[in-house]
């Protein structure tokens, strides 16, 4: 119990942290201008990457439900004669 409690203060505060930094290192990019093309590549950037989280997730849940990600068994591995 004392290891989770440990755990969840470790982590929360690495949470915290980088969260601090992020908030910083926006807040010290405030000024600076993103060109037509840049906002462009960024648009597109984030449609591509967030078009591949889905298919990949989308492969996971058809590997998992026609049962691909079932474990193998010796009985299956054995040749019969």
């Amino acid at each position: 119990m004392a290891k989770t409690i440990l755990l969840i203060i470790v982590l929360g505060a690495a949470l915290i942290g980088v969260s601090l930094f992020a908030i910083d290192r926006w807040q010290s990019l405030a000024d600076v201008e993103i060109s037509t093309a840049g906002t462009i590549a960024l648009a597109l950037g984030l449609i591509l990457t967030f078009g591949l989280g889905v298919a990949l997730m989308a492969l996971v849940f058809y590997s998992s439900r026609k049962g691909y990600d079932d474990a193998a068994s010796r009985s299956d591995l054995q040749d019969d004669d």
